[in-house]
């Protein structure tokens, strides 16, 4: 037998260790469903390395692992989507068509490459009702599985999806799913992170054109305020905070996307 020679198995086997830990030393990312669409949140102290970004009119994606690494599969599924939505129609660019893309992309790379690729992936893209959003998770070694509900990605992902499986229910509104999702990334016992550490974002459905937006500011800490029970009103006091332009937003709050028809390359909150 060739001297270094090492078995095909073998190979396929320190590649995947090599990529699971790469991912694991990342924070965890949560996608899941709400009454009006799916919400995206990720801590990150960053406000120029985003985890989640617009794809396309209807299509969101988040990433764990390598920044170099999903930001050139980013770049590259935005102008998958441009080139089809513009050479046939936008209702051709789908998720499951990126979903594909995609796997194909990294199943090459790890079958190929000396090194894998260290990310794990997920394409949303939000229809008009709850049962027609679609939401693909995507592994290093191009597998797609098929999610629904909720899914949770890099880190403690195991753990934080135990936690997100407790208080998911279907229907939930914003708050409360952000309520969620801020618990299930919270370590028991710990305190969670603040709105300037947290990255979060919905595909809206009620939204017209453009369901992709991001929540920031002050329109993030109303929504937390109101989700939170350490900061529910005693009773017989005031209301609690007016949460209506949380995503409609109001004259003193900043636009939460990039103006109408331009795509959102990350470059910006």
């Amino acid at each position: 037998m060739p001297f270094g020679y090492v078995s095909p198995e073998q190979e396929m086997r320190d590649k995947a260790d090599f990529a699971r830990k790469g991912i694991a030393r990342g924070r965890s990312v949560v996608v899941l469903q709400y009454e009006n669409g799916i919400l995206f949140v990720a801590p990150n102290a960053s406000r120029a390395l985003h985890k989640i970004s617009e794809i396309y009119d209807r299509i969101g994606f988040a990433a764990v692992g390598k920044y170099n690494e999903f930001e050139a599969l980013r770049l590259g599924g935005i102008r998958y989507a441009d080139i089809n939505g513009y050479t046939y129609d936008r209702s051709d660019v789908t998720a499951r068509g990126l979903a594909n893309l995609y796997a194909q992309s990294l199943g090459m790379v790890f079958t190929e490459s000396r090194k894998p690729y260290e990310v794990e992936i997920v394409v949303a893209e939000v229809g008009d009702a709850p049962e027609d959003d679609q939401i693909y998770r995507l592994t290093f070694d191009g597998s797609v599985a098929d999610e629904h509900g909720f899914v949770a990605m890099g880190g403690v992902a195991d753990a934080v999806a135990g936690r997100l499986k407790e208080r998911f229910s279907e229907g939930m509104t914003l708050t409360e799913a952000l309520d969620a999702a801020l618990g299930a990334l919270t370590e028991p016992g710990g305190e969670r992170p603040p709105v300037s550490q947290l990255e979060v974002a919905v595909l809206d459905r009620t939204r017209e054109h453009r369901k992709f937006q991001r929540l920031t500011g002050p329109r993030l800490e109303r929504l937390i305020a109101t989700g939170s029970p350490a900061e529910t009103p005693p009773e017989g006091s005031t209301s609690p905070p007016d949460v209506s332009g949380a995503l409609n937003g109001s004259p003193g709050d900043s636009a939460a996307t990039a103006p109408e028809g331009d795509i959102d390359d990350g470059s910006g909150g």
